[in-house]
């Protein structure tokens, strides 16, 4: 089925994954919302089908609970599909969204709780955690992997990630990076690896950090740096399993799946096999954009 961008139906492509929504009740229009705008695609056969719905929801019975976010979201397996309830705290028990999705994620539909939102309310039936939900599954089907990182892509066209948790320094680093010639940031806290034939490619992410910076690029990996605040700027190089051991521990794997936990394990060791992995000491000031240059 070719999507086409309508006031009833979107195309989204984040890192060449296709997500496909549409509605055919013409009393709901659909929007993105932010920089999720700048991952719109006019028309594509996209991965994943989504239709949209509007519904009166309540507390019923979910299934077997897979997991639980601690609040914002729950996937519950019922019915041979994986069952998404986005809560908020104002409605108490009853969810404001629920997603329905096939098993292998090739379709599914999205129920809107129709009290929960405004008469002719534009609404983006993806809106976070579930669009980000749904691309981490879509990843974890064997096409990569998403890390908490800021990317960089150089003058070159060559790709730097520097992963870490949240307080490492990622937002001081991207607004370093972010006026320097040439430079395109990526993402402040989400990026995206895939293989491409040969090689690791990154790419930009709409689910920004606080630096509030993302692209549509891509560019070949060159460089994994693992940052953490330190005294003085230093490198120290890591390999192997202890390499692809920080890497997954940046990664937001599907806990859920076994199948796909394993593969986001030997993902990340097959990407720090691929390309150089070093610990990072980040004093965060300008003296770290000299010491990084100096050691590319």
């Amino acid at each position: 089925m070719i999507f086409s961008q309508t006031p009833h139906s979107i195309c989204l492509s984040i890192a060449d994954i296709i997500i496909g929504i549409f509605s055919t009740d013409r009393s709901l229009e659909i929007k993105l919302d932010g920089d999720m705008r700048l991952f719109s695609v006019q028309a594509a056969n996209p991965d994943l089908s989504i239709e949209a719905c509007w519904r009166t929801l309540d507390d019923s019975y979910r299934g077997q609970m897979l997991f639980d976010s601690g609040g914002a979201w729950q996937v519950y397996l019922k019915e041979n599909a994986y069952w998404y309830y986005c809560a908020a705290s104002v409605l108490g028990k009853i969810p404001y969204k629920i997603a329905c999705i096939a098993r292998d994620f090739s379709g599914g539909q999205v129920f809107l709780h129709r009290p929960f939102f405004e008469a002719h309310q534009c609404v983006n039936p993806l809106q976070y955690p579930l669009d980000e939900l749904l691309f981490l599954n879509l990843l974890s089907q064997g096409r990569g992997v998403e890390v908490h990182a800021l990317g960089v892509a150089d003058a070159n066209g060559d790709g730097y990630l520097f992963a870490g948790q949240s307080g490492a320094g990622k937002t001081t680093m991207a607004k370093l990076w972010e006026n320097e010639d040439g430079v395109t940031i990526l993402s402040d806290d989400r990026i995206i690896l895939k293989r491409d034939k040969n090689r690791i490619w990154m790419y930009g992410t709409p689910w920004h950090g606080e630096a509030g910076l993302a692209s549509i690029s891509s560019v070949p990996l060159k460089h994994v740096y693992f940052i953490r605040h330190g005294v003085n700027n230093s490198l120290k190089s890591k390999t192997g399993a202890e390499a692809a051991a920080l890497l997954f521990s940046c990664s937001f794997p599907i806990f859920y799946s076994p199948d796909a936990l394993k593969f986001t394990v030997d993902f990340c060791g097959e990407v720090t096999n691929a390309v150089p992995c070093d610990e990072l000491d980040v004093v965060p000031n300008r003296e770290i954009m000299d010491f990084i240059r100096g050691i590319r």
